[in-house]
């Protein structure tokens, strides 16, 4: 889908997909994207109670800790780089 992720997923949605993992990697100045992004995921049926949301970002930048019901349980760093893991 060449759509902004917000249209995707909401389309993915009204097709009643759901998914294991979900891994975001908007450009690192799009920080406003993050937030939306797992903000929406937290209250959408496209999570399963075992998916995995994977969000990469710059090191010196944090997503945040909860949206909703997602909750980050993991963070790796290397280099200027970090991924958050979050799930339900």
């Amino acid at each position: 889908m060449q759509l902004d992720v917000l249209t995707a997923l909401r389309r993915l949605e009204a097709e009643s997909a759901a998914g294991d993992f979900f891994f975001l990697d908007p450009p690192y100045r799009m920080q406003k994207s993050y937030s939306e992004t797992l903000e929406f995921l937290a209250q959408s049926r496209l999570l399963r109670p075992t998916s995995i949301v994977i969000a990469e970002h710059e090191q010196r930048f944090d997503p945040g800790e909860v949206f909703g019901s997602l909750h980050r349980y993991r963070k790796l760093e290397q280099g200027d780089a970090a991924l958050s893991f979050y799930r339900t």
